[in-house]
Formats: structure tokens, sequence, C-alpha cells
């Protein structure tokens, strides 16, 4: 039986792992040039006050964020830990009643991108159309609602009922939405996701694949986790050293 010594090391340890990886994943959206313009948000639940989250605070670029600059949101929207208090309160009234209403996403992530905010002005849903759109075949939801300006958590849980148990959510004229059981998982979906919303822009003609061959790709999809190998693959490619978001 563990002990409590071991448990709390194990907390610590899960905590270190999720903030090491949220720091990346910021740096995987500024090496892919989105949320310059601090317009996007990725949120990581704290394993032990569960109803609180890790994100990023205002004034910070993403492509300069340090596993330090972390700051832990509490339900009430304030910082209950980290050397900032201002936070980016549209990500806070989102990612709050997703955490609540979603107790296994551990993670969630919103960016305005160059393809996922268009296709997301069409308020259409996603189709098989290529092997990537597959993994999101009747797994995203629509949220058709006017307001794109979130000024409170009224608007968040509106998000989060029409998210229900899906993997992803449109925000319909505002962008895209993913969330998932890591933060590597639910950013790897979100890169994916905006690749799917690029094919979408750009096809004219598409021949959408059957529903049985696209429920089939989406099997082995999620059973070879292609969301968290998307991301390792990603900071591979885009982060040269993993280390660098730790303090020296």
């Amino acid at each position: 039986m563990a002990t409590a010594a071991q448990d709390t090391q194990t907390t610590i340890a899960v905590r270190a792992h999720r903030k090491h990886q949220l720091a990346l994943a910021y740096r995987l959206l500024a090496a892919l040039r989105w949320g310059d313009m601090g317009d996007g948000h990725i949120s990581a639940r704290d394993p032990e006050h569960t109803d609180c989250f890790w994100m990023l605070p205002l004034g910070i670029s993403f492509h300069q964020g340090m596993v330090d600059d972390m700051v832990l949101v509490g339900p009430d929207g304030k910082v209950r830990e980290g050397t900032r208090t201002d936070i980016n309160m549209s990500g806070y009234y989102i990612h709050h009643p997703i955490h609540t209403a979603r107790p296994d996403a551990v993670s969630a992530a919103h960016v305005h991108t160059p393809w996922g905010t268009p296709f997301s002005a069409e308020g259409r849903q996603i189709e098989p159309i290529t092997q990537e759109s597959c993994l999101f075949f009747e797994d995203t939801a629509l949220f058709d609602d006017e307001e794109v300006q979130v000024q409170d958590t009224d608007c968040g849980e509106r998000i989060a009922k029409a998210l229900g148990s899906n993997a992803a959510v449109i925000l319909k004229n505002h962008g895209l939405l993913t969330v998932g059981d890591s933060v590597a998982e639910t950013v790897g979906r979100f890169v994916m996701l905006e690749r799917v919303a690029e094919a979408h822009m750009k096809t004219t003609q598409a021949k959408a694949i059957s529903r049985d061959g696209a429920l089939y790709a989406k099997t082995d999809l999620i059973r070879i986790g292609s969301g968290a190998g998307v991301f390792e693959s990603l900071i591979q490619r885009h982060v040269e050293d993993t280390n660098t978001v730790l303090s020296s």
C-alpha cells in the first residue's frame, strides 16, 4: 500500500510532467505561428486541486513561456499560485466549465488558426474526407452560438454542454477546441484538427469515405494514440531541446 509520502511524491511528479508538457505545447503553437497575438490558451488540470488548472498568464509570449511562468487558476478565476496575477479571462471562462463538466479531460486547447477559424465560420461539421478527418468523425460537436467574445462562464457552460463527451468542438465563427487525457493528446489532436479544417477548406468536390470505412479508420487511429504521437513528433521537429522551458 502506498504511503502518504509516496502519494505526495507521485502528485508532485504528475504536476511537474503536466506543466512541462504545457510549456512545450505553448512553444509548439508559437513555432507553428499560432497565438502570436495572444489569441489562444491551453490548460492542464492540477492532479491534486482538480478544480484548478494551469495556464500561461498574460504578458508572456507563447514562444517565451517557461514552466515556472505557468499560473494555477482557481474555480473563481483567481490565480492561486504563480508570480503573475493577470490571465486571459476568456480562457478561464471557457476552460473552467469544460474541466468541471469533463472530469476525464486533463487538458483543453483553443487557439485561432489560419484554417480552423474560417472553417468555423461556415458552421458545418467534419466529414470523413481524409484519413485524419476520420479521427474526428462523429466525435466533434458544433457550438452554434453568436457569442464569439466569451464574457462569462455562462457562455463557457454552453460550450461545455455542446462539447458533451466529444473530443473536439467547433466554435462557430470563432475556431477550434480540443480536449484530451493529457496535454500531449489534446494539442496533438488540435494540430490534426487544424489540418482537417484545411482539407475541408481547400477541397471543392471531395468524395467522403463511407461511414463504416471512417469508423474503422478512427478505431485504428485511436488505438495507436495518434494525438500524443503527433505531439511528440512535432516537438522533436520544432523544439530542439525540451529542457529549454525549464528554469536554469
